[in-house]
């Protein structure tokens, strides 16, 4: 009953006690927002500009990214920074990460906001041959994380009365698959087929399970990491037929609504003390699936994902080496 009633309110939530008003200035803060160029990314860059902080929108397009960056200086007065990053490619992510590096000594808010939904064809992969939800939603956010943790450990020590926190967007999605399949992050295209509609709440479920042993292996360094479920939205839906849209639109809302919860995670004083939790419209604290919790998945989905760009990295230099000698 209580899982139920937990479900119940993350579909219908009460009227939202926060508000993008209650952000404090943010003129000391730099932040990074994967898939700022669109949905509740873009509104989450905007609230931060709004609000005088420095902000690098990811994306893999660069001219959707650029659109994006002048519609906000025209409603903001304040411009994003364009950070080329392709989650769904590794090389892309380290690139990304480097760049972010030469040209900053702190980060403090890094939201894992970006991602990908039901692709056609299902079986579609990422240029390391990852399942693509997966690969880009987890392991790309991983591996992207894993890059700056040195850069947000050194800014939580500079600031001695902050902490810097990490915040993943997940989904309620993640209730119809509570489970990782390993065997079908790589390869393993029959099981693929056989859980094609589960792929996407697997990796929203992963995205839980990484954020919490985030949480466990990064508190006392001044990390917050959290995870989202950030509402039933309009933007889900955009490319799917007005019929569908029509009979799911009163209980859907819009992408603004949508970065609440994200940008109270990642911007307001009670967030310095959300550490593993998960959270829920309207910047509520809630209950994730319960396999999330268990610390033994957690520390197999990191050692797994740690080992794979571990791999990926030795696979750089060498080529890096067989270059240098032709």
């Amino acid at each position: 009953m209580g899982g139920l009633m937990s479900t119940w309110q993350m579909v219908f939530p009460p009227k939202a006690q926060w508000s993008t008003s209650k952000i404090p200035e943010l003129a000391d803060k730099i932040a990074i927002v994967t898939g700022g160029n669109s949905g509740i990314g873009k509104e989450t860059v905007k609230a931060l500009l709004e609000h005088n902080a420095k902000v690098y929108l990811a994306a893999r397009n660069k001219r959707k990214a650029e659109l994006a960056i002048e519609e906000l200086r025209r409603q903001t007065g304040k411009e994003a920074i364009f950070l080329e990053l392709n989650l769904a490619d590794l090389r892309s992510v380290k690139a990304a990460a480097e760049e972010f590096l030469r040209n900053e000594k702190e980060l403090h808010i890094l939201f894992n906001n970006g991602g990908t939904m039901l692709p056609h064809p299902k079986d579609e992969l990422t240029a390391q041959g990852y399942d693509l939800q997966f690969g880009t939603n987890v392991l790309g956010h991983f591996y992207l994380t894993k890059l700056l943790l040195p850069i947000l450990t050194s800014t939580a020590l500079q600031c001695s009365d902050e902490k810097t926190r990490v915040v993943n967007t997940s989904s309620l999605a993640h209730i119809g698959f509570p489970k990782l399949e390993f065997e079908s992050f790589k390869g393993n295209s029959d099981l693929r087929g056989r859980i094609a509609s589960n792929l996407y709440a697997q990796s929203k479920f992963g995205n839980i399970v990484f954020s919490n042993e985030l949480a466990r292996r990064f508190d006392e360094q001044g990390i917050v990491s959290t995870s989202v479920h950030p509402g039933n939205l309009t933007t889900a839906l955009k490319d799917d037929p007005p019929l569908l849209l029509l009979l799911f639109r009163w209980i859907l809302h819009p992408a603004d609504m949508g970065a609440l919860t994200q940008l109270w995670a990642g911007t307001s004083p009670e967030g310095r003390n959300l550490n593993g939790q998960y959270l829920i419209p309207w910047a509520r604290i809630g209950k994730a699936s319960p396999p999330a919790e268990d610390p033994a998945l957690g520390k197999k989905l990191w050692e797994y994902m740690d080992s794979e760009v571990q791999s990926f990295e030795n696979d750089c230099m060498n080529d890096e080496r067989v270059s240098s000698t032709t």
